[in-house]
């Protein structure tokens, strides 16, 4: 009896999975019929562009008005790997969605449209198609360059007496944020910046801020490139001990200095939104897409932004990581008409002139293409990462070659286990150690 209810309840789960696929085929194929419109069904994580991306589709179907684009986006707090595998799961593919590295194209293989001819490629500027690449085929095309490190308050800086400029390593850093936490706890900084707080806001809940970008610093000096790392059988952590300084810096400095277990409830809105933007603390942990996020709520402390390095003792440390963040990719299981206007609406949103003001001026992207010599970057911060990287002072980014799921769901929570005091320092290096080894082997 209980072994047939278990046919029953299977038999069941099936047909209503079968009837999601069919259903949601062919409503899309309904809707075409309709409005003779083909549509197209996207799929993406970055809420910073959540609407201007939503007004670039309507410019774009206004010079195509045979095409609909519908745009889903999850990401912020939300897990999107798991999100893209629920979706696809379900039945109900998108047409264009996002891919990391290395390894995101290998867990991804089967759903690849092959991009190599599309025009765009040899726009490309050198090596950004290198985590999009598999086999001589391009999968993917580069959301952008971007980059991150210590996001600061000019301002505030300023103010305390510090000059930014003569932080170039890990001592000056310390040293720079010592002095601005004690002019915060003696007031003097109070008539002037009246919310002003703490030196630090660490968004530890956040775990691609903890297990991808923090790691990334110290990771990045032990990997040549996300290639190297995704090749590699091993991590040694190499400079473990500097990482360690990394994250005490940001911990202990924080509003939850003395209690930091509570960072592993900070957000990526209370360190931003209700954070920087407000002026409640000086710097985080962030890159140059925080920009748009800020100015929608104070575009004077926007404008007023730029970047630390983040120094890795014994290696680089007058330099930020700078690289591709994500890649559209286009699923080559969807109809021809489909493929069709999803690789049409790519090329234009890089390639027209109107999509490339919106991936500048409007995304506040550092483009990974040729062609935008009239598309400069204007804001504070795609300005400072643009400096970096034209002074050489970059690192790269290696977490798309992590294990999948290894720096957000293993590092990351024994960063947060470190923090709540449920785990050495020693304890997460061996245990991360262990579950690279066995996720690679």
């Amino acid at each position: 009896m209980f072994k047939s209810k278990r046919l029953l309840a299977l038999t069941i789960i099936l047909v209503m999975a079968a009837s999601m696929f069919f259903t949601g085929c062919s409503k899309k194929e309904e809707v075409a019929q309709e409005t003779g419109k083909v549509e197209v069904d996207v799929f993406q994580f970055k809420v910073e562009i959540a609407k201007e991306l939503e007004n670039a589709a309507r410019d774009y179907e206004a010079e195509h008005p045979d095409v609909k684009i519908n745009i889903q986006t999850v990401g912020g707090g939300d897990d999107y790997g798991a999100a893209l595998k629920a979706r696809f799961q379900s039945g109900n593919e998108p047409d264009i969605y996002n891919v990391g590295g290395p390894q995101d194209l290998k867990d991804w293989t089967s759903k690849l449209e092959d991009l190599s001819n599309e025009p765009w490629v040899e726009k490309a500027l050198d090596g950004v198609l290198s985590g999009a690449t598999m086999d001589g085929k391009v999968y993917a095309l580069p959301f952008n360059i971007e980059g991150y490190g210590f996001v600061y308050n000019k301002g505030i800086f300023e103010a305390a007496g510090i000059d930014p400029t003569k932080i170039v390593d890990y001592a000056s850093l310390e040293e720079a944020v010592k002095t601005l936490d004690g002019k915060i706890k003696a007031g003097e900084l109070k008539e002037k910046y009246p919310t002003l707080e703490a030196v630090f806001e660490y968004a530890a809940k956040e775990t691609w801020v903890t297990g991808l970008h923090t790691s990334n610093v110290a990771l990045s000096q032990e990997f040549p490139s996300s290639l190297d790392a995704y090749n590699s059988k091993n991590v040694e952590f190499k400079y473990g001990d500097s990482l360690k300084k990394i994250i005490d810096l940001q911990a202990d400095y924080s509003s939850n200095g003395k209690t930091r277990a509570k960072l592993n409830a900070v957000d990526y809105s209370t360190q931003v939104e209700q954070g920087l933007a407000i002026e409640r603390v000086a710097i985080i942990q962030q890159g140059n897409w925080v920009y748009g996020g800020v100015k929608s709520i104070d575009e004077k402390v926007a404008d007023n932004l730029a970047i630390l390095p983040m120094p890795v003792v014994g290696a680089k440390e007058d330099s930020i990581p700078v690289g591709v963040p994500m890649h559209w990719a286009i699923n080559k299981d969807s109809d021809d008409a489909s493929k069709a206007a999803a690789k049409d609406f790519l090329n234009w949103l890089y390639t027209s002139e109107k999509g490339k003001d919106y991936v500048v001026n409007k995304f506040y992207f550092i483009p990974a293409f040729k062609g935008y010599e009239n598309f400069e970057p204007q804001d504070s911060l795609g300005k400072a990462v643009k400096a970096y990287a034209e002074a050489g002072k970059t690192v790269p980014w290696v977490f798309m070659g992590y294990p999948t799921g290894w720096g957000m769901d293993m590092l990351g929570a024994n960063i947060q286990k470190y923090l709540a005091g449920e785990m050495t320092w020693d304890e997460l290096i061996k245990d991360s150690q262990e579950r690279w080894t066995k996720e690679r082997s």
